[in-house]
């Protein structure tokens, strides 16, 4: 596995001095779940195959990204990645890159993939899970899939990956009960739960605030039974940790509504379709594909990218008056 930043590589900065070395990449905005905080039970109108970006499109964009501006983080998301056939292809040409190379998936198909992925060079994962409880898991994904997403955590520990990290989303009057649940989970299972406060990128458009646990309350629920103490240098990372007195682990919040990290924000994300954004909220997209289909250079395609991340805003203002909802929900951006 090689290194491919250059040592002339130029960071990618934008107005406020943000320097981003993080790229999530969308695989396809398709999903075997119909989760109901993210879109509606029949779907959503998906992205026609031919204007998916291909995988060596997709592995365009991380290379330069990689040699031209000396990005060390790529993650792979959806939808859900693991729908899009032949993914360990994508996977072993990522990993030539160099860098940490992650992915997030709903764990349903880990069992048959966790082995090839690994292989071809995946190191590392998280797992998407807002309920432990069979009931509630089928409400809330309308899938009756929860012994086939907890195989996955476990087929992805067997595999090797490491750290292997399950993603709640904590909704009040939802799974708000579960918080301790999902504590004791990861500290029996050996895996690290972070926690996500409920971000307004619903397919429906129909979050509210009140609908949002914090942080705050995350941590005092599970500090109220297992005493923890914060973990110091958070940088870039979305999660403040927290770890266990008794030396169990650790867990994490990511405070995207109450807690903004927005100005330590080191991320720029790639739709399937190949729209590049400069944030998860952004309001306007760069078209890399029409560049990549139209026969742009390399250089052309590294100039758009420095002018559109140039053009990044100081931060989403969720629950201001001004903020302005995103025209794409989660799953069509990417997580």
């Amino acid at each position: 596995m090689a290194d491919a930043r250059r040592s002339d590589a130029a960071p990618l900065v934008d107005g406020f001095g943000r320097v981003h070395r993080d790229l999530r990449i969308s695989v396809t905005d398709r999903c075997n779940f119909r989760c109901t905080y993210c879109m509606p039970a029949e779907g959503l109108e998906w992205t026609p195959r031919d204007e998916l970006l291909t995988y060596e499109e997709l592995t365009r964009v991380a290379r330069l990204c990689v040699e031209r501006f000396g990005f060390d983080g790529i993650r792979l998301t959806g939808g859900e990645p693991t729908v899009r056939a032949g993914l360990e292809i994508l996977v072993a040409q990522l990993a030539d890159l160099g860098v940490d190379l992650a992915l997030t998936t709903n764990g349903t198909r880990l069992t048959e993939l966790a082995p090839a992925l690994v292989a071809a060079g995946l190191r590392r994962i998280n797992i998407s899970l807002d309920s432990l409880r069979a009931d509630r898991f089928a409400e809330i994904t309308r899938r009756d899939e929860l012994d086939a997403v907890l195989s996955g955590i476990d087929a992805a520990l067997a595999a090797g990956l490491d750290p292997v990290k399950v993603n709640c989303v904590a909704m009040r009057g939802v799974n708000d009960d579960e918080i301790v649940d999902f504590a004791d989970f990861g500290r029996e299972r050996g895996v690290t739960v972070r926690f996500i406060e409920f971000m307004p990128l619903d397919a429906q458009g129909e979050w509210d605030r009140g609908q949002v646990l914090t942080k705050a309350e995350i941590v005092d629920a599970i500090a109220a039974v297992h005493p923890v103490e914060p973990v110091p240098g958070r940088g870039t990372e979305p999660a403040a940790r927290f770890r266990y007195l008794d030396g169990r682990g650790e867990f994490g919040v990511i405070p995207s509504v109450t807690e903004a990290f927005c100005e330590s924000c080191d991320r720029v994300r790639l739709t399937a379709d190949g729209m590049l954004r400069h944030c998860l909220f952004a309001t306007r997209e760069l078209d890399l594909r029409a560049l990549l289909r139209g026969d742009a250079s390399d250089d052309e395609i590294a100039a758009a990218i420095t002018a559109e991340v140039g053009a990044k805003w100081a931060g989403h203002q969720i629950g201001q008056v001004h903020f302005i909802r995103p025209a794409r929900s989660m799953s069509q951006i990417g997580g």
